[in-house]
């Protein structure tokens, strides 16, 4: 049964601080530039609690966890965040445009409090694997701040939209926060009080499976705070506020959710050819060849188009070795998956970045699940032209080029435990860190 609550969120002051100068990206998308950017917006930027700035003369009594905490407590006496006055649940909504289109989408989502469980629960389920260093940056920063600025992204399925209609309605009044971030992204919230509302939309989730689309370090950071804080406590207080997790919810029915392919990049391998390679996936994929246009500005688009079109009839994987050809590896029907991967699963052999992980990678490039782990011959990139720049400009050896992983797909995955390759999905637009924030506080 998944539990949800309304809870007193900690939101900026419209009067002391526009949320454009001070919201941010989420923490694992922030960059060294975007981090010096954010720095200087305000002086109340989330960045200083997100992900602060280390100093030269950094010590355990003053560093980036010390500050932030500091940070929150002097925001807080100086009324710049203030604390709502009733427990709400939020209506999020994200207005954006899908990237190299100019599709229009609204994204909408249920801000709440979610009771934080144990995956062998069977109600809080995984698409990914974590790493150690983002558990271990994230445990350290909630030990000191206990607070969560950033939205836990989860996906419920429900076809009839119960929560969506209710979403919908509130949204008929004017929003409390209305505004575009730095990549034309338009958020706004609004809350919902109504005690009938509220208990609606706790019925109509609770019995609903969760699934992380984005934010599983996160998640898995609040898991181990909560076990912490149980052995300390001695306890398993229900409501004690570290059993409770901030997280936004949206159906996975919704028109809104986009995943955007994350691509490929291979540098670093001592002997490279793409000629072998395609010889060696031979008894797996046919190859189908498209000549790049003239303009070399086109050919991102180019790649995608002919990628996309193969993509229809089955699985097909993009690949760029240089020139001006474009190699679609398109499956054959007579393949035989399950003698070439028999440690993989019937479902995971339907993924395209699966059959690239461990045929392509593995068996063709020699290209370990280690080595992956490690990045030591990988790069990821969203954009299918700066995919292919890298190799047209010899920084790399050769570029894959994905289509998405469905929504659909994530979810039958993620419920049946089972778990997806690293950098998988790309859930777009992300959510704001900051829109909301949920202080660890007894009684709140």
């Amino acid at each position: 049964m998944a539990q949800i609550f309304p809870f007193r969120a900690y939101r900026y002051n419209p009067a002391k601080a526009e949320p454009a100068r001070v919201l941010t990206q989420p923490y694992d998308k922030i960059t060294a530039e975007m981090q010096q950017r954010y720095a200087e917006l305000s002086p109340y930027n989330l960045i200083t609690v997100e992900k602060g700035l280390a100093h030269p003369g950094d010590s355990p009594a003053d560093d980036v966890y010390t500050r932030a905490a500091n940070a929150l407590e002097q925001w807080i006496a100086e009324n710049v965040l203030v604390k709502d006055s009733q427990p709400s649940f939020y209506a999020y909504f994200q207005a954006f445009e899908v990237p190299s289109s100019q599709e229009r989408r609204l994204r909408q989502g249920l801000i709440a409090l979610g009771k934080i469980e144990d995956y062998s629960a069977g109600i809080v389920f995984r698409h990914e694997q974590t790493l150690a260093g983002p558990k271990a940056d994230r445990l350290e920063l909630l030990r000191h701040t206990r607070a969560h600025t950033g939205q836990l992204f989860m996906l419920y399925d429900d076809p009839i939209r119960g929560v969506d209609a209710i979403l919908e309605q509130t949204a008929k009044a004017p929003p409390e926060t209305d505004f575009r971030d730095e990549y034309g992204v338009t958020h706004s919230l609004w809350r919902i009080s109504d005690p009938q509302a509220i208990a609606k939309i706790q019925t109509e989730l609770a019995a609903k499976k969760l699934v992380i689309a984005d934010g599983h370090h996160r998640y898995e950071t609040a898991l181990a705070y909560r076990n912490e804080c149980r052995a300390q406590s001695g306890s398993s207080e229900p409501n004690a506020p570290w059993e409770r997790v901030m997280m936004t919810l949206v159906n996975a029915r919704s028109d809104g959710l986009v995943i955007l392919p994350t691509h490929r990049v291979v540098s670093g391998l001592p002997h490279f050819d793409a000629a072998a390679l395609q010889s060696k996936l031979a008894p797996y994929f046919q190859t189908r060849s498209t000549k790049l246009p003239a303009d070399s500005a086109q050919w991102g688009a180019a790649a995608r188009a002919a990628l996309v079109a193969s993509g229809h009839t089955g699985c097909a994987i993009g690949a760029y070795a240089g020139g001006d050809n474009f190699l679609v590896l398109a499956l054959k029907a007579q393949a035989d998956l399950a003698a070439a991967l028999p440690n993989v699963s019937p479902q995971q052999r339907e993924l395209d970045v699966v059959l690239l992980h461990e045929l392509v990678l593995a068996l063709g490039l020699g290209i370990t699940a280690e080595a992956v782990r490690q990045e030591a011959n990988i790069r990821y990139e969203r954009e299918a032209s700066a995919t292919i720049e890298m190799v047209k400009q010899g920084r790399a050896q050769v570029a894959f080029l994905l289509n998405p992983v469905g929504v659909a797909q994530v979810m039958k995955l993620a419920v049946g435990g089972e778990v997806l390759p690293q950098k998988s999905t790309d859930f777009y637009p992300k959510m704001l860190s900051g829109i909301t924030i949920y202080r660890l506080e007894t009684g709140a």
